[in-house]
């Protein structure tokens, strides 16, 4: 059957454009994964310095999941095939890494995380759209025009027009790192077909740690004093951190890419409620209200096929 032109898959309707297309496994999956990943995020932030906490609790999750990494690989080897993907999500998870540091470094927990991960909801299905053949109802589309207006609303700052400074801080990094969480979404839906999740995982933690090592060797007096003031929460992020996106490559072998990324920002909503009480961020009701409108974008794209 021919290809539909770009215009026309943009806009074609499922026979049911409300029945949801992630199955029950699927959303028991990407549920677990969005409760472990905004807490291990406000871990980070509370980190005293995000990149090198990221780092740290990069080390120790290659070190926890090595044996299973080198089982999975010498039972099921490695496809030549997978090895470009392997790559390219080695270079973004770096980026991601490093950007997402600097977010956290700069501004409020209960802003960035909803940028930075509503972003890769409204990129995913359009990049999906192109690379992938997946189809976008209108739906979808209002879907992600909500996550673009939920985003603009948590970030805008009263008075912005007056100073020159129309964002809040850190909103630059964020977006970036919104990009980076797109593009290796596309990359592991297409990577996890070649190559075992078990394995993947490991090596994009491995891969990404000797990646960031000259930034983080650079500084070893404040790696060193990261390290003795936060350990245990280094040790609770590095189990959650793989631990969920290794759900979550789970999931993206029984749905699409677009909706499993779009289930999984659910976390969005706990993190306005994480930022704002428990780091003492404030600003409780409207950074709520922005976070609703982002997570009905969230499920605007979710129900979209």
């Amino acid at each position: 059957m021919a290809t539909l032109p770009l215009p026309q898959r943009l806009v074609r309707l499922a026979p049911n454009p409300y029945s949801v297309a992630v199955s029950p496994t699927a959303l028991l999956l990407v549920i677990g994964a969005a409760v472990l990943h905004a807490g291990w995020n406000a871990l980070v932030k509370r980190g005293t310095d995000p990149l090198l906490f990221l780092w740290c609790t990069g080390v120790l999750a290659s070190l926890l999941y090595l044996p299973f990494t080198v089982l999975v690989l010498l039972r099921h080897g490695v496809r030549p095939e997978a090895l470009p993907f392997v790559v390219a999500t080695i270079i973004l998870h770096s980026t991601y890494f490093f950007t997402l540091g600097r977010a956290y470094r700069l501004g409020d927990y209960s802003l960035v995380y909803p940028v930075a991960r509503g972003l890769g909801v409204a990129l995913v299905p359009v990049l999906a759209l192109v690379f992938l053949d997946e189809t976008l109802s209108p739906l979808g589309v209002l879907g992600i025009a909500l996550v673009v207006a939920g985003i603009f609303s948590l970030h805008w700052r009263g008075g912005a027009w007056s100073d020159r400074r129309v964002l809040a801080p850190g909103t630059g990094w964020a977006l970036v790192t919104g990009l980076s969480i797109a593009a290796y979404s596309l990359v592991d839906k297409a990577g996890v077909a070649r190559l075992h999740p078990v394995a993947y995982i490991g090596l994009i933690e491995l891969g990404s740690c000797l990646a960031l090592m000259p930034v983080v060797l650079s500084r070893r007096q404040d790696l060193q004093r990261e390290w003795r003031q936060n350990r245990a929460s280094i040790v609770a992020a590095a189990i959650g951190s793989p631990t969920g996106y290794l759900l979550v490559l789970f999931a993206f072998q029984l749905s699409k890419a677009a909706y499993v990324v779009a289930a999984r920002e659910m976390s969005i909503v706990l993190s306005a409620l994480i930022g704002s009480v428990w780091l003492g961020e404030g600003d409780l009701r409207r950074r709520l209200a922005g976070a609703a409108v982002v997570l009905a974008g969230v499920i605007g794209v979710a129900l979209a096929r």
